[in-house]
């Protein structure tokens, strides 16, 4: 094993690594820390570094090493977190100046996993104010910038976790994605994200006193990104052990039968809404070639019924979110104000200025039709490959600079809010760089068939000329 710089290396290498006693995890807790003090000035992806905590944490996991317990599969390796998510005595600030202080008592369910899995927990990772945007600023804790470009978004939400992993900071972060929070970040950081079906990883959102809205029920997932795929399957088996306190955890396990060869797989390049550029158009055509020649058997597709999932999430979380947004006017910053207006003037485009009760109980109804649907269409192509954006990197703000540019950025963005409402499995990977910008391709499967995704995806991986950990520029 090269030793080197530990910061560089992935997951599954480092690891391997602590289990072999090839290296300690405070060496690479020590790697890490000190690779997080040289860049993160720069990129500003993890707002809160608990040096002493993950030392400490580290110690233990070594000593763990050395007396034989039994292990995590990512003992001893560093991870953020969201600082949407709980984790115990750490303000789950959600990017709010009035919620600096809100302490957590306990992890919850995404976090304990992590912990239980082995996982040094070293920072806290940037997001936009109520998480409510794909673009990581707000008052509290300033903007992260995209490491291969300053003037572009590194994505959103859970834009600070996409920041840290591809300079190298940790080899992975916790997301959690109802509308793209993982995969567009992954895609916009030129590194890999899973959003994995609900009800695989357990979870809770908010106040453990407070009921779930439904979007954050049956939308909203907890999931990894990281440098490679393979680190991406090494987080996901160590975050789905069972939680009591997800009322939708289902104990699946994380290989299912293989699939009928050849496999066939569904290329979906636009559904009405936004025409793909030609960089990501080439990206599609590039990893429905890998596909084609590692014997999968990749087809053109049409399916409508995502126009309508589109349509249909801002009806739904956006209904949801209007619950809140007396909060969000109140203690808000000026970015969520106007990024929650120009949301509401795109619903109104199809829903009207006031949708009713019925809409809202016919939306979900209908969801259950396009889930079926769906499924349906799974059977005959069980991987479809289609964009994460239409376009690349959006530039830093593009959905506050007026209505006119939220509607541009939204259409782009089209899968990463009908996946959602769908309820499936999806995962963002990185093809090449184009016009000094990372560009991708995403994969969405059956239910429960991670598996399925995560292969495919390392095909496509092993062909990507894209180099992580990088300098910020």
């Amino acid at each position: 094993m090269n030793k080197g710089e530990l910061w560089q290396l992935t997951a599954k290498e480092l690891a391997f690594g602590i289990r072999t006693k090839l290296i300690s995890s405070r060496e690479l807790v020590i790697s890490c820390l000190n690779r997080i003090e040289e860049v993160n000035p720069l990129v500003n992806a993890l707002v809160e570094v608990s040096r002493e905590e993950a030392l400490s944490a580290a110690d233990a996991a070594d000593k763990a090493v050395s007396n034989g317990e039994q292990l995590g599969p990512i003992h001893g390796v560093p991870v953020s977190i969201k600082i949407n998510s709980d984790q115990a005595n750490y303000a789950t600030t959600n990017g709010v100046v009035a919620f600096k202080d809100n302490m957590a008592d306990t992890d919850s369910p995404q976090v304990a996993n992590l912990r239980k899995s082995g996982a040094v927990l070293v920072g806290r990772s940037n997001s936009p104010a109520f998480n409510f945007r794909w673009f990581t600023n707000n008052d509290l804790h300033g903007l992260t910038i995209n490491p291969w470009n300053v003037s572009r978004t590194p994505g959103g939400s859970s834009g600070g976790g996409a920041a840290a992993v591809a300079t190298g900071m940790v080899p992975i972060a916790h997301g959690n994605d109802s509308g793209g929070s993982i995969r567009y970040p992954a895609y916009a950081c030129g590194i890999t994200g899973l959003r994995p079906t609900v009800g695989r990883v357990p979870q809770w959102s908010g106040p453990v006193d407070v009921d779930q809205v439904l979007s954050n029920q049956f939308m909203l997932v907890q999931g990894p990104l990281a440098r490679t795929v393979a680190d991406l399957r090494l987080a996901l088996s160590g975050m789905c052990n069972f939680d009591p306190r997800d009322p939708l955890h289902m104990p699946v396990p994380l290989v299912g039968e293989p699939l009928q060869k050849p496999i066939r797989v569904g290329l979906l390049r636009d559904v009405g809404v936004a025409k793909p550029t030609p960089v990501v158009n080439q990206a599609l055509d590039t990893a429905a070639m890998n596909l084609t020649n590692a014997g999968y058997l990749v087809e053109e597709v049409e399916i409508p019924l995502f126009a309508e999932a589109y349509r249909l999430w801002y009806l739904l979380c956006m209904e949801e979110f209007r619950q809140i947004m007396p909060l969000v006017e109140q203690v808000g910053d000026e970015g969520i104000k106007m990024a929650a207006k120009h949301y509401y003037a795109v619903q109104q485009d199809w829903w009207g200025p006031s949708p009713s009760l019925k809409d809202y109980m016919d939306g979900y109804a209908r969801r259950g039709t396009l889930i079926a649907q769906l499924q349906q269409f799974l059977q005959e192509y069980p991987i479809i490959l289609l964009p994460v954006s239409a376009e690349q990197a959006f530039e830093q703000d593009a959905d506050i600079v007026s209505e006119e540019s939220m509607r541009r950025v939204t259409a782009a963005q089209w899968s990463m809010v009908s996946i959602p409402v769908l309820g499936f499995p999806a995962l963002a990977v990185t093809t090449t760089i184009a016009e000094g910008l990372p560009v991708g391709v995403q994969l969405l499967g059956r239910r429960f068939r991670e598996d399925t995704l995560l292969e495919a995806a390392e095909i496509i991986e092993a062909h990507s000329d894209v180099i992580t950990p990088i300098d910020p520029c």
